[in-house]
């Protein structure tokens, strides 16, 4: 039997859990057994928590759980005992406040990916520390004009952040409109990614995993392995695809059915757009209608090439590097019976102001962030450093001081050889270029793709807040090794 390491132990509840683990004699390690998921169970979602009176007041627990993954009980991480951890629904002007109570056997925090609210205090301050056995209350105050939109929370303690990720500690938070467009119904679809021993226990990511960015063995909607969702000929639904995976870029089509984009991530478009095809990087989602016609289609992930690190760290990185993934079915949509009521075509999505448009503002400031891998100093026999400017991750060290209520222009640049999401939180971004091509729309994104070997250029208001927070790449286990950096706006 394979020895649980100290490491996986401490993650899910401390050294007592290890010594559960030895005297369990492989209920927790099987080296020779395989875990085989099963398919097409029926497709629920996580309880939703909603705000009332403008409040809405919440008590996550992150703790070790055993649930149900792709029909197999799994011994992994959750909130509040489920993976995903419930849904917090609260509208533009209301608090939010989270208790987190860590019953993990390491530090863990909480960040509200996307949010525009205070990094400060007890605000999305990823400088918080959340001790084993303690507790620490969060509060966000949403300002009243907050976009609508599907946004969600994950732990973001530095070098432990996909290592809980990974293992389930993962929700949805969704800022409400006041007018949202008329459907049938709507889901939401939470992808995540794990890899779990022959027994259903996670597995531990090897030094190549965390180089690479880890994409797990198994891919799940809602924690489980492609459910069904079922609908009536001529029924519109509105779905919310948040992607939660630590490194697995998302390429979706739904096979044989109109499919119409509302937006991804905080952008919402003017109208409907219709697609074949939708690209998310980790940490994006993206809001999509869709009219269901008769049939059975599936919900795909095909291939892309997220780059490697091939040729950089010698015959064992090659033989490890898959270069992106293949094609998977997440889900399955199964369209049967007596046609719906015929619905009215997809009204214009309901006004609100224009977004604000920063490609005529007046420019502060403009800066370089090169996201880059390479040898680092004090690294270990074939392993990289992952820096942002050359540096790694300190966080004691300010890597860039902004004025409050001004504009800048970053240049974001990629010499690697593999794709780099780039997050930026509270303060979202404005995407002026991609790879020297001028944008001719306004699109705004809190990640950002930057192609290997590329480059984007974007523009972010410093307006709303000031305080110290940070920028990453959103593989988390390059953030986790290092690429990250610390911005103060004052």
């Amino acid at each position: 039997m394979r020895a649980i390491s100290r490491r996986r132990a401490l993650l899910l509840g401390g050294l007592g859990a290890a010594a559960t683990v030895a005297g369990g004699a492989g209920l927790w390690w099987t080296a020779t057994s395989r875990f085989s998921p099963e398919a097409g169970g029926g497709f629920t979602e996580p309880e939703e928590l909603r705000s009332a009176d403008g409040q809405l007041k919440v008590r996550l627990e992150a703790s070790p759980v055993s649930v149900p993954l792709g029909g197999l009980q799994a011994s992994i991480l959750g909130y509040n005992g489920g993976v995903p951890g419930p849904t917090l629904r609260v509208r533009g002007g209301d608090t939010l406040q989270i208790e987190l109570v860590n019953n993990l056997g390491v530090p863990t925090n909480l960040h509200v990916h996307g949010l525009h609210v205070s990094p400060q205090g007890s605000g999305d301050n990823v400088f918080v520390t959340v001790r084993p056995g303690q507790s620490f209350s969060y509060q966000y105050r949403l300002p009243a004009d907050h976009p609508p939109g599907t946004y969600w929370y994950h732990p973001h303690h530095h070098g432990m952040v996909a290592d809980q990720v990974s293992g389930g500690l993962f929700g949805a938070i969704v800022v409400e409109e006041g007018d949202p467009p008329a459907v049938s119904r709507e889901r939401l679809l939470v992808v995540s990614d794990i890899t779990l021993d022959g027994t259903g226990a996670l597995a531990e990511a090897t030094p190549m995993d965390r180089m690479l960015g880890r994409e797990g063995q198994l891919v799940l909607v809602n924690g489980h392995s492609n459910p069904e969702l079922p609908a009536r000929p001529g029924e519109r639904e509105r779905w919310r695809i948040v992607n939660t995976c630590v490194a697995r870029y998302l390429r979706l089509r739904l096979e044989g059915q109109q499919w119409e984009l509302l937006g991804i991530d905080l952008a919402s478009l003017p109208a409907p757009q219709m697609v074949d095809e939708l690209l998310l990087a980790p940490g994006n989602r993206a809001d999509v209608l869709v009219t269901a016609g008769e049939g059975v289609s599936a919900l795909r992930s095909s291939y892309y090439n997220r780059g490697s690190m091939a040729g950089m760290m010698g015959p064992a990185a090659r033989r490890g590097d898959a270069g992106g993934t293949g094609d998977l079915v997440l889900a399955t949509f199964s369209v049967s019976g007596a046609a719906a009521t015929e619905q009215p075509a997809p009204p214009p999505l309901p006004a609100r102001p224009a977004p604000e448009d920063l490609r005529t503002a007046v420019v502060a400031a403009r800066r370089q962030l090169t996201l880059a891998t390479g040898t680092g100093r004090g690294m270990g026999m074939g392993m990289m450093a992952f820096t942002i400017n050359g540096r790694t991750f300190d966080p004691d060290r300010t890597d860039t001081v902004v004025a409050a209520g001004t504009v800048e222009e970053w240049t974001l640049l990629n010499p690697s050889p593999m794709d780099h999401p780039f997050h930026l939180h509270v303060w979202p971004m404005q995407v002026i270029e991609e790879s020297g091509t001028a944008q001719d729309a306004v699109i705004w994104r809190d990640v950002v793709n930057i192609p290997a070997n590329g480059q984007v250029k974007v523009r972010v208001s410093f307006t709303g807040f000031t305080g110290r927070s940070v920028y990453h790449c959103h593989i988390l286990d390059h953030e986790d090794l290092g690429m990250m950096g610390v911005i103060d706006v004052r």
